[in-house]
């Protein structure tokens, strides 16, 4: 007996292989502090456990939930665009709620690119873009993401060639790793590239709502006649503090949603009704409380910039959004090894920038997701740490 031959170059996923070694580690006695993976730290408001709560009472909620998402969730979801992005949804064919925006990423490979075909990634990126790619046989075409851009991709540099074979295109701003944002005009530009060359544009937008210093983050979507060639995925994971509930959605043009709704519906059977009117009241109800935790997080942020300025005087770009900090490593270390060197000096547990890509060498990826307390014992414990 074997695995299919697909599995073969698909490797392992990092954070899966990472919790292995932090679980030696742990055993050994070893205090573990996690700034590795982007995980909210804390739960939902009470007002969404209290939704979940009265829906899970409900002797008819425990059935089948149907594959599209209730129209109250449907409603809400194209209400939030609305009045968050001021992007104006059709509810019956312009939005497709998720379980979890990962499994519609990864479904959207299947949804639209067959075997042959070309996906424009983001290099660095979140592994699922290209994981999925490969999965289906098709093949990644890497786009940079340079410092000297604002790690942003040169589409100018993408060959015509490519150009003409790509079928879709992944973008994801504000970004994971880099924690870069994107300005209007680029948006623009990416629009024009994808319409002239009728490639499918999905941005990938869950950091939207985790913002700094005044930055807001704008949907593509924002950009007219986007949705001619653009799909926007989200999630309630970082926005709304509902990593573990998996929920999210994908919005924008119907031709690709119609695509991605068939896959689905032949692999999972809708989001338990209790976690969509959950999702209805995170996103219909008051607001306030994400400006309060993303103050938290702009904290922390600055806790850990400090140490890596002031301390290791290392070069990094403080975010404006996004749960991530991506500072340089320093010369000498592969960035493998150097988040190895950490975690066994320090307990400290960092990603290396290579996981995400191979441009993404040369950088490490830390996370503020976790309680200040703990981040500050982090910046504490990385501010003796000698390399």
């Amino acid at each position: 007996m074997r695995q299919a031959y697909r599995l073969d170059s698909l490797p392992i996923y990092v954070f899966a292989t990472l919790d292995a070694k932090l679980r030696d580690l742990r055993a050994q006695g070893v205090d573990i502090i996690k700034l590795d993976i982007g995980s909210p730290d804390g739960p939902p408001p009470d007002f969404i456990l209290t939704a979940l709560a009265r829906s899970v009472a409900e002797p008819g909620h425990h059935g089948y939930a149907g594959y599209f998402g209730t129209p109250k969730l449907r409603q809400a979801m194209v209400d939030y665009y609305d009045s968050r992005f001021g992007v104006q949804l059709s509810v019956t064919d312009e939005v497709l709620p998720l379980i979890g925006s990962k499994e519609g990423i990864a479904n959207m490979a299947l949804a639209w690119l067959d075997a042959g075909d070309v996906a424009l990634v983001s290099d660095p990126g979140y592994p699922t873009y290209r994981m999925s790619t490969h999965m289906v046989g098709a093949q990644v075409y890497d786009m940079p993401l340079m410092e000297r851009n604002g790690f942003l991709p040169d589409l100018d540099s993408i060959p015509p060639d490519i150009a003409q074979k790509a079928r879709l295109m992944w973008l994801n701003y504000p970004n994971n790793p880099t924690g870069a944002v994107a300005p209007m005009s680029f948006f623009e530009k990416a629009v024009d590239f994808c319409r002239r060359n009728d490639v499918l544009l999905c941005h990938d937008a869950p950091y939207a709502d985790v913002c700094f210093d005044g930055y807001r983050a704008p949907s593509i979507l924002s950009i007219p006649g986007a949705k001619d060639i653009a799909v926007e995925f989200n999630s309630l994971s970082k926005s709304h503090n509902m990593a573990g509930w998996r929920v999210g959605m994908v919005v924008g043009n119907k031709t690709a949603i119609k695509a991605l709704a068939r896959v689905k519906s032949n692999i999972d059977s809708g989001i338990f009704l209790a976690i969509q009117d959950a999702t209805i009241a995170a996103l219909t109800g008051e607001q306030g409380w994400i400006e309060k935790r993303n103050l938290e997080y702009q904290r922390r942020r600055d806790m850990l910039y400090d140490v890596l300025v002031n301390d290791w005087g290392v070069k990094v770009v403080k975010p404006q959004a996004s749960l991530y900090l991506w500072p340089h490593v320093p010369e000498g270390y592969t960035s493998a090894e150097f988040t190895d060197k950490i975690l066994l000096e320090t307990g400290v547990s960092m990603t290396p920038g290579s996981a995400f890509g191979p441009h993404g060498e040369g950088f490490l990826r830390i996370s503020v997701g976790q309680t200040t307390d703990r981040v500050a014992t982090a910046a504490d414990r990385l501010r003796k740490f000698k390399f």
